[in-house]
């Protein structure tokens, strides 16, 4: 099928449940990301900063850039004036940089909070108790520029089921009691963004609002080289 269909389907499958669709553009080209824009979509992720800055440069300005591949601090300051949400934030000393740049561009960046849920060396995030620990801190108040709307994860890559759904249900458990204890007066504090090609059916069934997805949009991924800052 051709991406829109492929979209297209998708959506009739997600818009009834309330599910934010990212559509997964890493390595894609300009040309076939248009067509999901053409098609209705809006908001994209994109796992390099390079690969994001050179697109947004190249497409329409209504896109809602999504950053949720691995993000290290000297890189923030190429997406700050026009990234939508960075999803991958995995230490204070990061969001901090977020803040600090989001301020020079005069704005409050979306920010989700990366917790790590796989048993993988591989998988970037924070783990509960260092969340936990960073929501307390007087410093983490003092961020004006950053606002914290939810929690993303990444399961296991693994054909067993039953351990990609306690890993959702850990975080959709713990988003609940991270909402009640501290933004329990936040609207903002609602997303909670887990799901990609091979588990977001299962995601959503243990609670995701936000999945991420490529393959099933685009086709298989090939790799693109892009150069570094």
């Amino acid at each position: 099928m051709s991406i829109v269909e492929n979209l297209n389907n998708l959506q009739k499958q997600l818009n009834p449940k309330g599910v934010t669709l990212v559509a997964v553009s890493k390595t894609k080209p300009v040309e076939e990301i248009m067509q999901a824009y053409d098609a209705g979509q809006r908001d994209f992720g994109e796992n390099l900063v390079q690969e994001m800055v050179e697109k947004e440069q190249q497409m329409p300005k209504d896109i809602r850039w999504h950053l949720i591949g691995h993000l290290q601090r000297n890189k923030v300051k190429y997406i700050a004036p026009f990234v939508s949400m960075i999803q991958s934030v995995d230490s204070y000393r990061l969001l901090a940089e977020i803040n600090k740049r989001a301020q020079q561009n005069d704005r409050v960046i979306d920010c989700l909070l990366q917790i790590k849920i796989a048993d993988e060396d591989t998988k970037f995030g924070m783990d509960f108790a260092d969340a936990v620990e960073m929501l307390m801190e007087d410093k983490f108040q003092e961020l004006e520029n950053i606002r914290i709307c939810g929690l993303m994860g990444i399961a296991t890559l693994t054909d067993n089921p039953k351990v990609i759904k306690e890993e959702f249900y850990e975080l959709k458990t713990f988003f609940e009691s991270i909402k009640k204890s501290f933004f329990r007066d936040k609207d903002h504090f609602k997303i909670i963004s887990m799901g990609m090609s091979s588990d977001y059916e299962i995601a959503i069934e243990k609670g995701s609002n936000m999945v991420r997805v490529g393959s099933t949009i685009f086709g298989k991924r090939v790799t693109k080289h892009f150069k570094t800052e």
